[in-house]
């Protein structure tokens, strides 16, 4: 879990556009970070398998 300074630092605009700084909505992680779904992995996963995610299914072959 990020601490909040971190995360409201990475909310505002940067004085460049390479510094954009993308967290996950739910702990505020950056590394593992999804763009699609806006979540980082971790987070993925588990509301993947929770079914939560629509047209995400567990793959098995």
């Amino acid at each position: 879990m990020a601490k909040q300074s971190t995360i409201a630092r990475s909310k505002k605009t940067p004085k460049f556009s390479s510094r954009i700084v993308r967290r996950c909505f739910i702990c505020g992680r950056k590394y593992g970070y999804i763009r699609k779904f806006d979540i980082c992995r971790i987070h993925f996963r588990e509301l993947a398998n929770a079914g939560l995610l629509p047209g995400i299914k567990k793959s098995s072959w």
